[in-house]
């Protein structure tokens, strides 16, 4: 009977999977286009002859943006999410077909409605960009010299146009009888005042994060539509209404117990005011009876938008109450908010009384149910984090590990060093430790390591990959909890394995000048310690002077603080082109400066062209997480000292 279930529950749970990574897909297709969506919605409220500030030639920008410049991006996206972006530009094309069906008589509906363009986009997107990747892969190899690039325009451009083709003829027809089902089935719950019902789905889906697959899939889709028929559609506010959970998370704030009540404040201002859901899934999880609180809330709040006929004019994303507030068109505000606080009150109402009668211990459900729910969604949450700590090892192997920073230049380079050198004593010399810029992610890697403050644009990023969040580059107890992954997923390792390859050896002479050393800086604060870093970069003419603007704009997005006392302030991505060549400066202060909460004592401003400052950064990692050397550098009494006790860990001897 045990082994029967078992295996009974297996296709259970694929299918789950299936279905969640299926989700994954669709939100990563509308996600990066939130802000076009709401850039229509906008326009539309202020500019169109019923909205706030009529103008008759601004208007001309709204019909246009939602028959084609939406879509169009969508599919672009698609497009690229399977095949970068020569699939991203065949997907664009694809699209085509499906949007001017919408103008033809032959596609439009006995109800006048034309064929839905955001369902059509987000299916030839992705179905050009595959079908184009098959087709490259036949002569993959086989083109003579020389003729490549003309076989690889020749063929997108065939194959684009024949993949429109198909999407005006074969797929527009079909796509519109599925919406005009889908319509009916939506309007037949409204008639009939049963659309509330649709929470008894809702709520259960979200919890188990099918909630992309639903929203992204139908809601938006349907609603964008909705909205573009009538200025606003209730359907946005059907899984996106933040008030379930507010009420729910706000029960436990009263009425829970142990670690669930203790964190329940924190979570209601990321769920309420952050638009982050899934941090109130862990409470249901632990509780399942409270889904009759979320359920029955839910059903209050599109009650009431029904009794008042209210909705958005663009999606709310992510589900905070702000971006409700900003997505509210004029004359729904007060059917709306009510529809908020009214979902709220009731969820929390619910969940009081169900709390109240329950016996178990609050803090043991909470942390199993954020285990099985980071086991069901397949990765750690940076929300469910706050709640009970890591997050779970990876579910096969790790060979490939990237250490991710916003310009990939200095943090993610240093980070990596001391990783790599922690993964290969432990052993496990086959795998993979790089760094790179997060804009140059993509979702190939098994293991991500990111500073916490980039956790949320990393996740988008690499929506397969297990994540790790780190805050002390230098010496994160992290970095072990990664060793012990490594021994969980891929085996013991052993005594020590073989070192990945690392750039040659350049020595720090050529980066860091005499005059670019500093024993005693002037600066006292954060900011104008990296001014003095900055400028001595300018002052042998690394960098122009605009650079220094850009390490102050780099601080601001995420601490280059990287423990030990160090820190190591440089440009954004962007400021690339104002580096004349590679460089580094040193800056020591003996009292310390107050860098976000944390004493750094030495400042290394980097510029990096090219990568061959990487390699320095790596011995300066290895230099700042061996605490005699860095007791040497700050018991140093010249220029000299100090290159020399950086020098050791440049010289072959040192890094063999």
């Amino acid at each position: 009977m045990a082994t029967a279930t078992t295996t009974e529950s297996a296709p259970r749970t694929s299918a789950r999977v299936h279905v969640q990574k299926f989700g994954t897909f669709l939100s990563n297709m509308i996600m990066p286009n939130i802000g076009a969506i709401i850039a229509w919605g906008l326009l539309t409220a202020f500019v169109i002859p019923d909205g706030w500030t009529p103008n008759e030639k601004v208007a001309t920008v709204v019909g246009p943006s939602i028959f084609y410049l939406l879509p169009i991006l969508i599919a672009y996206t698609g497009g690229k999410l399977v095949y970068g972006v020569r699939g991203g530009v065949v997907g664009a094309v694809g699209v085509m077909g499906v949007i001017m069906a919408t103008s033809d008589p032959l596609f439009i509906g006995p109800d006048g409605n034309a064929a839905p363009m955001f369902l059509g986009a987000m299916i030839m997107g992705p179905a050009t960009a595959w079908t184009m990747k098959k087709i490259d892969s036949i002569w993959d190899g086989k083109i003579k010299p020389g003729f490549e690039m003309l076989v690889d325009n020749f063929s997108a451009g065939i194959w684009a146009a024949v993949m429109a083709v198909i999407g005006m003829f074969a797929l527009a027809p079909i796509l519109l009888k599925v919406i005009e089902w889908l319509g009916s089935a939506v309007q037949f719950l409204v008639d009939n005042s049963l659309l509330p019902l649709s929470s008894i789905f809702i709520e259960p889906a979200k919890v188990l994060f099918l909630n992309n697959a639903i929203n992204h899939g139908v809601l938006t889709p349907l609603g964008i539509q909705q909205s573009a028929e009538q200025g606003y559609s209730i359907l946005f506010l059907l899984e996106a209404n933040p008030g379930p959970g507010f009420g729910l998370l706000l029960a436990y704030c009263f009425f829970g117990k142990g670690i669930a009540r203790a964190s329940a404040p924190g979570a209601i201002i990321i769920q309420f005011f952050g638009g982050i859901h899934e941090i109130y899934f862990p409470y249901v999880l632990a509780k399942p009876r409270l889904i009759a609180a979320t359920i029955l809330g839910g059903m209050t709040g599109i009650a009431i938008n029904m009794i008042f006929d209210t909705g958005l004019r663009a999606p709310a994303a992510p589900g905070s109450f702000l971006a409700v507030l900003a997505q509210i068109p004029p004359g729904n505000y007060f059917g709306v908010i009510l529809s908020v606080f009214g979902a709220a009150t009731v969820s929390f109402l619910v969940a009081s009384f169900l709390l109240k009668m329950d016996r178990s211990d609050d803090e043991g459900d909470l942390a199993a149910a954020t285990a099985e729910m980071e086991e069901m969604k397949g990765k750690t949450s940076v929300a469910s984090s706050m709640l009970v700590g890591s997050g779970a090892p990876h579910s096969g192997p790790i060979n490939k590990i990237v250490f991710a920073c916003d310009a990939g230049m200095g943090s993610s380079a240093m980070g990596a060093s001391v990783l790599r050198r922690k993964v290969q004593d432990a052993g496990f010399g086959d795998v993979t430790v790089v760094n790179r810029a997060i804009q140059n992610l993509d979702d190939e890697w098994d293991l991500v390591v990111v500073h916490r403050d980039l956790a949320d644009r990393a996740r988008i990023r690499t929506p397969s990959a297990a994540h790790v969040t780190v805050d002390n580059f230098m010496n994160s107890p992290r970095y072990d909890e990664v060793v012990e992954v490594l021994r969980t997923s891929n085996g013991p390792g052993g005594a020590g394995g073989v070192a990945a390859p690392e750039a040659a050896a350049t020595g720090s002479a050529d980066l860091l000048p005499d005059d670019s050393v500093v024993l005693l800086g002037r600066a006292t604060t954060r900011d104008d310690a990296i001014t003095e870093a900055g400028q001595l970069l300018v002052a042998t003419g690394a960098v122009d002077a605009s650079y220094v603007d850009s390490m102050h704009e780099r601080e601001q997005s995420v601490s280059t603080h990287m423990g030990n006392g160090l820190a190591i302030p440089h440009g954004t991505n962007e400021a690339k082109p104002l580096i004349r060549r590679t460089a580094l400066s040193f800056v020591r202060y003996p009292d310390g400066i107050d860098w976000n909460g944390n004493q750094v004592k030495f400042v290394v401003g980097i510029a990096g062209a090219g990568d061959d400052h990487l390699t320095v950064l790596s011995q300066l990692g290895q230099v700042f997480t061996d605490q005699d050397r860095v007791a040497q550098l700050e018991s140093a009494q010249s220029v000299a000292d100090v290159k020399r006790i950086l020098g050791q860990v440049a010289s072959p001897t040192a890094t063999a």
